[in-house]
């Protein structure tokens, strides 16, 4: 569970300095890193892509989870 924390809390840091918006937070960047991992690697499960083990490959599954789900929020914000 810390391990997710750690992961989810910089992919969300991540995920948002790339997309170059609004601050979110310390807790909603960790949520959203945590969130984006577990969508992350149902994207990459649903293109036939297995994610690897280690820190890394969770850093990447969850960094990508988070950008599309920012993308999303951000699209769906605009209508």
């Amino acid at each position: 569970m810390i391990w997710s924390i750690i992961v989810g809390g910089i992919a969300g840091w991540l995920a948002g300095a790339i997309m170059k918006g609004e601050g979110y937070g310390l807790l909603l960047n960790i949520l959203l890193g945590i969130v984006g991992g577990a969508f992350g690697g149902w994207v990459f499960r649903f293109f036939g892509f297995t994610p690897g083990t280690g820190f890394i490959p969770q850093l990447i599954t969850a960094l990508v989870g988070a950008l599309i789900l920012i993308y999303l929020y951000r699209a769906l914000k605009k209508k």
